[in-house]
């Protein structure tokens, strides 16, 4: 017990005397054709903005191609399995560590899932989630960007296909069981304690958990993952970041540090039929967040839209994102504003629908999260773009369920 506070106090001091890092998370990559053969304008866009960031992250939600493939555990739409040039994509556009933890990663079998790391390794991208064993499946990832080193531990509950689960002796997914909504508590205290070992050798952790233990399909974030990111935040992580259902879900500020329970699909190239998801599955945002100073101090976040229809009746045209203006940014902020956690009350924070909004709260050291509130709004023909600062040290938890409006949990 003394060993684990005293890691993370080390963590938390090395943390307190790093410089400033920019981290960038978005959306899952539902990615199953290389974008680079079909580009539009805001491929270069994206590209642009994802490479200001010292380091970019999202979740791989699909099994990779191989030579160590094995016969598919799924037959139907559900299928992902893509080529690797799909991790060049990602990796021209500068995302560098991703998760692997999910409910898809054993599409193609755990020979599926090693062959996915190899192809990963070979690239230089950072992974988390997987491995040749649950000890190698469980353990952090390390990202060393020009200013910090950054760490991911990634974890994944409900839907893992039998046989998908690392075991001691057998490669898989880093599986947090969840029984009646509770998490198993040994699943649990391993993924803890991987925070825990990562917050003692990195200045950012990122804790990462892949849910479909879901609440009302997805709309709504489960009490028990609320409860469990906070957990995992008091290990010693600095972010936390939740993807699942392809639907927005809440924010959070926690003890000053941020939790996204869900940040949609970046990427959503589903071989669904149209108007198999409604239109709130193609809306997404990607959150810039900056460290320094000692915690979290500010994210910005822009909402997107993914292409619903195949152009052209091209199916590598569908799914693939734009940043979002005008009525398509407005719908993305009513979409999130209008899923939350289930506790707390909510206030709506004075903010102007189609504008860039910059947030503050004021005296940062007197003022509680949950008094976050729009400062001023710039009226400018671009995307609906908010930028939310928090005060440091705090012990209060806010909620931001949306761009436009932003409401907090008081």
């Amino acid at each position: 017990m003394g060993g684990a506070i005293g890691a993370t106090a080390l963590g938390r001091l090395a943390w307190a005397a790093a410089p400033e890092l920019n981290l960038t998370v978005m959306g899952q990559a539902l990615i199953q054709h290389d974008l680079r053969q079909h580009p539009w304008p805001d491929y270069a866009v994206l590209a642009a903005m994802f490479g200001k960031a010292d380091l970019c992250f999202t979740d791989l939600e699909t099994a990779i191609r191989s030579p160590r493939a094995e016969t598919p555990t799924r037959q139907d739409v559900f299928l992902h399995a893509a080529d690797p040039a799909v991790l060049d994509c990602l990796k021209d556009w500068h995302i560098g560590l991703l998760a692997t933890a999910n409910n898809h990663a054993f599409d193609l079998g755990t020979g599926g899932i090693l062959g996915a790391l190899d192809e990963l390794d070979r690239r230089d991208l950072g992974h988390a989630g997987t491995g040749v064993d649950l000890a190698a499946a469980s353990a952090p990832a390390y990202r060393r960007t020009a200013n910090d080193t950054v760490a991911l531990v990634a974890a994944a509950s409900g839907a893992i296909h039998e046989g998908g689960a690392a075991t001691a002796s057998r490669g898989g997914v880093n599986e947090l069981r969840v029984n009646a909504d509770i998490p198993n508590a040994e699943d649990g205290a391993r993924v803890l304690a991987a925070i825990r070992d990562a917050a003692a050798q990195a200045d950012i952790v990122i804790a990462y958990h892949h849910n479909h233990v879901l609440t009302e399909k997805g709309r709504r974030v489960p009490s028990w993952q609320q409860e469990f990111a906070h957990r995992c935040i008091d290990a010693g992580a600095a972010i936390f970041v939740s993807h699942g259902a392809p639907w927005l879900l809440g924010i959070e500020i926690y003890h000053g540090r941020p939790i996204f329970y869900d940040l949609g699909s970046l990427v959503f190239q589903t071989a669904t039929e149209a108007g198999t998801y409604d239109a709130s599955a193609w809306q997404s945002v990607i959150a810039e967040c900056r460290f320094g100073g000692g915690g979290f101090a500010e994210m910005r976040l822009t909402p997107v839209q993914l292409n619903a229809e195949r152009v052209d009746g091209d199916p590598t045209t569908r799914g693939r994102p734009s940043l979002a203006h005008g009525a398509e940014a407005l719908r993305s902020s009513t979409a999130w504003a209008n899923s939350r956690p289930r506790s707390g009350r909510r206030s709506r924070a004075r903010e102007t629908a189609g504008s860039s909004a910059r947030c503050s709260s004021g005296r940062a050291a007197q003022r509680p999260a949950s008094r976050l509130r729009s400062c001023r709004a710039i009226n400018e023909n671009a995307s609906v773009t908010s930028r939310i600062t928090t005060p440091r040290n705090t012990v209060a938890s806010a909620l931001i369920s949306g761009v436009t409006p932003m409401r907090t949990l008081e």
